[in-house]
């Protein structure tokens, strides 16, 4: 640390605002808000920082700014909207191509409805954001259906009408447009039709239909039936658009559910919005980070990102846990409705638990497409295995993977296994098993260096290419055996781990301490699953040949059995179970009538 930034360090204010953290080029890589930046920015220079990615980024940092603010709430909305204009390397942010398309409603004395993906803040209206193009497409159809808005250009005002400048088109002619152009519908019927569409964006459908209604009765009873029956059919479709809207839950409340599935450096976010107890949309969100974040944080900054300040916001949020700076951001809600949001986690099974659920199940899809995508764009190495490269230092893709696994109890019927994964996935011809021979009694480490030694001495001699990586199940005492006996045998430039249970830590050669791969890794799911189907196959492998010598011993209890018949009995017969309640014609068959004689009378005296 130079010496400017350490007195920076030491005369900083305890008071809210935003730091921005600057690397050796002067770039920013990192901006966070506080509420106290005194507390907030000495704590990631603490020598308690454990988290590999935040001690790497604050090992660049060079310099840093501030900018104090009056409150916490103000330190968001600055926080947020310089993430968005700087793209620090080390903030989570928001992974899209291009901008997402809203819906605008267009600032004018005769509103036009359309699709756009440029924000004028000219006081048009905007719906959105759409991240699913096709929900943008019926939202449009279906105004288009049941509303007479203008598709035309025009600039329509009063002056334009009363100078006679625009005529009619084939949209009034084919009853599309109520014709404003020429003054055929006033400014204020048709800004009300403008606002019945703009209550269809935001899913009050049943409200319109109920608002439809009493205008239909009025007009029924003015003897205007033909304006009622425009009506009733415009009710009959907006029904039928209801009824495909699905009733998730019964209080008829808004909310919006929000769930986060995150693996590494990758971050989807579903949000289910329900407007009077139906669900009426739903958005995918792409984030990205450079450092290990809590779903706390990544709440918080997936909250930021959505609720622009064309976003809906009902009064409640469903989220899986309180979001980090859970006050300033309900207050920056708060601020930007003009009412009381409050955010849920819903503890026992309800329907806000079961949507919570259901969005949770979303999130994973999206996520999964997330990593297809990046698959694809890599080529065919699977995306766990890029992963498992990088998160191991590894210097090549770890397509083919050994993994050690030693079973015994109290010494007894000592046994290894070794399974192969290749491709991520397990190649069970390619699996072994060992009857450890050389060891006497409870002893992994000698028993590790037997398999070790007789696994890899034979792909010396034969000559054959080792595996990607090598794996034992164990710590630091099963890993220095097996790297003894590979250095013993030759090997140069090989790969090897250790994984233990206790804590899921990883064990590199040549250092004494464990290493951890971030819990929602798929590269660790991919070392726990090689790691357990090692141990399954031993223990399978040890649950035999225990099985067997009891099974045996048994048949050893019969006078005249010896030990090869008795084997011999097991092979054909499988059991005991079988061996007892077999006639003498199999018995015969299997081990001669002499001695089938003595096993039938054992077993039927």
């Amino acid at each position: 640390m130079n010496k400017e930034l350490e007195t920076k360090l030491q005369n900083l204010p305890s008071k809210p605002g935003i730091y921005q953290f600057f690397d050796q080029k002067e770039n920013i890589i990192y901006v966070g808000k506080a509420k106290n930046l005194k507390n907030r920015v000495r704590s990631y220079f603490h020598s308690s920082v454990d988290n590999p990615k935040t001690l790497i980024m604050i090992k660049k940092v060079v310099d840093l700014q501030l900018i104090v603010t009056d409150s916490e709430v103000e330190a968001l909305v600055l926080e947020n909207n310089l993430i968005k204009e700087l793209k620090p390397r080390y903030n989570i942010l928001l992974k899209d191509d291009k901008t997402f398309p809203y819906i605008r409603i267009t600032n004018e004395p005769y509103p036009r409805i359309f699709t756009t993906r440029q924000l004028i803040k000219d006081g048009s209206k905007y719906f959105g954001p759409y991240t699913d193009v096709k929900s943008l497409k019926k939202s449009l159809r279906m105004i288009n259906q049941i509303f007479k808005i203008r598709s035309c250009k025009l600039n329509i005002n009063q002056e334009s009408i009363d100078q006679r400048k625009f005529k009619v088109c084939l949209d009034f002619h084919i009853k599309k447009c109520d014709g404003p152009c020429e003054g055929l519908i006033s400014e204020e019927k048709y800004n009300a039709m403008v606002d019945q569409a703009a209550k269809l964006l935001r899913g009050k459908t049943d409200q319109l239909i109920s608002e439809l209604s009493e205008e239909m009765m009025i007009e029924s009873t003015s003897l205007n039936f033909e304006k009622a029956a425009e009506l009733r059919d415009k009710i009959d479709q907006l029904k039928v658009y209801s009824e495909k809207q699905k009733i998730v839950t019964t209080d008829a409340l808004d909310r919006d559910i929000i769930s986060i599935a995150n693996e590494d450096s990758d971050v989807a976010c579903t949000i289910l919005n329900i407007r009077s107890g139906k669900l009426v949309g739903k958005k995918n969100f792409k984030l990205s980070t450079n450092m290990e974040s809590a779903l706390p944080q990544l709440y918080s900054s997936a909250l930021r990102f959505y609720y622009n300040e064309y976003v809906d916001i009902p009064k409640e949020i469903i989220v899986e846990v309180t979001p980090a700076d859970e006050e300033a951001i309900s207050l920056w809600l708060c601020k930007k409705s003009e009412r009381k949001i409050k955010f849920v986690v819903p503890k026992i099974q309800s329907e806000p638990k079961a949507l919570l659920e259901m969005c949770k199940k979303n999130a994973v899809l999206h996520l999964k497409d997330i990593q297809l995508q990046k698959m694809k764009k890599e080529g065919n190495t699977p995306y766990i295995l890029s992963a498992l490269k990088r998160d191991l230092r590894l210097k090549n893709i770890p397509k083919k993977i050994e993994c050690f696994d030693i079973s015994n109890i109290q010494g007894s019927d000592t046994v290894a296994s070794m399974v192969v994964f290749v491709d991520g996935k397990p190649k069970k011809s390619l699996y072994r098993r060992f009857i450890i021979k050389t060891v006497d009694g409870p002893n992994d480490f000698a028993s590790m260096q037997e398999v070790i030694q007789r696994r890899y001495q034979r792909v010396w001699d034969e000559k054959e290419p080792l595996a990607d990586l090598v794996m034992v199940d164990g710590g630091k005492g099963q890993l220095s055996s097996a790297v003894e006996i590979l250095n013993d045998i030759g090997f140069e430039n090989y790969e090897i781990i250790g994984l233990a249970k206790r804590l899921e830590e990883v064990f590199f050669p040549g250092i004494s301490e464990a290493q951890t791969i971030p819990k929602t890794s798929s590269s660790l799911k991919l070392l726990q699953a090689v790691r357990d189907e090692a141990h399954r196959f031993a223990i399978t492998f040890h649950r035999e040949r225990r099985d067997k010598r009891t099974l045996t011993t048994e048949l050893l209890e019969i006078k005249g059995i010896g030990k090869k018949i008795a084997e011999k009995l097991l092979t054909d017969f499988n059991s005991i179970e079988e061996i007892r309640t077999a006639n003498m014609e199999k018995l015969a068959a299997s081990v001669g009538a002499a001695k089938a004689k003595l096993v039938f009378e054992h077993y039927n005296a």
